[in-house]
C-alpha cells in the first residue's frame, strides 16, 4: 500500500508541476493563448490518471488487500510505465507544438504503446479485483432441504 501512495503522490507533484511548466514554457516561447498544445492536457491527464486513479487503487486495496498478489504487482509496474510514456510523449509532442516544430511518427508510435500498456495493466487489476470480490462472496444460505437433513 506504500507503494501506491507514495506513486500517488508524486504523480500529484508532477501534475501540478506540468501546469506549472505548460504556463511558463508557453509564454517564455511567445505561444499564442488559446492555441492548442499538448502540454496544455498533460497536467490533467497526470492528475487523473496518476493521482485520482491511484488513490481509487488505494482505497480498494485497503478494502480488498489486492496488493499482495502477482496480478497486482503487474498491474501496478505496467500501469506506471503506461503513464510515464503516455505524459512523457504528451510533453515531447507539445513542446516541439510550441517551439513551432513538427512531431513524428515515433512519437505518436511510443505514445501508442504507452496507452496499450494503460490498457492491459486495467484488465490486470479488474482481474484482480475480481478474484477478491468474487473470492470474498458470502457462501449461499443452505437450502431448505439440507437444513431439513440436519
Amino acid at each position: 500500500m506504500k507503494k501506491i501512495f507514495n506513486a500517488a503522490f508524486a504523480y500529484m507533484i508532477i501534475g501540478v508541476l506540468a501546469g506549472l511548466f505548460y504556463r511558463e514554457f508557453t509564454k517564455a516561447n511567445d505561444f499564442p493563448e488559446g492555441d492548442f498544445t499538448q502540454l496544455g492536457v498533460v497536467h490533467t491527464h497526470v492528475l487523473t490518471l496518476g493521482f485520482i486513479v491511484l488513490l481509487i487503487v488505494l482505497a480498494l486495496d485497503k478494502v480488498f488487500g489486492l496488493s499482495g498478489t502477482k496480478l497486482f504487482s503487474w498491474f501496478f509496474w505496467l500501469y506506471n510505465a503506461g503513464v510515464v510514456l503516455t505524459a512523457g510523449m504528451m510533453v515531447w509532442h507539445g513542446s516541439l507544438t510550441v517551439l513551432g516544430e513538427e512531431s513524428n511518427a515515433m512519437i505518436a508510435g511510443i505514445a501508442g504503446l504507452g496507452h496499450i500498456a494503460l490498457s492491459v495493466s486495467l484488465v490486470l487489476f479488474f482481474l484482480a479485483l475480481r478474484r477478491k470480490v468474487v473470492g470474498a462472496a458470502e457462501p449461499a444460505a443452505p437450502s431448505i432441504e439440507a437444513a431439513a437433513a440436519r
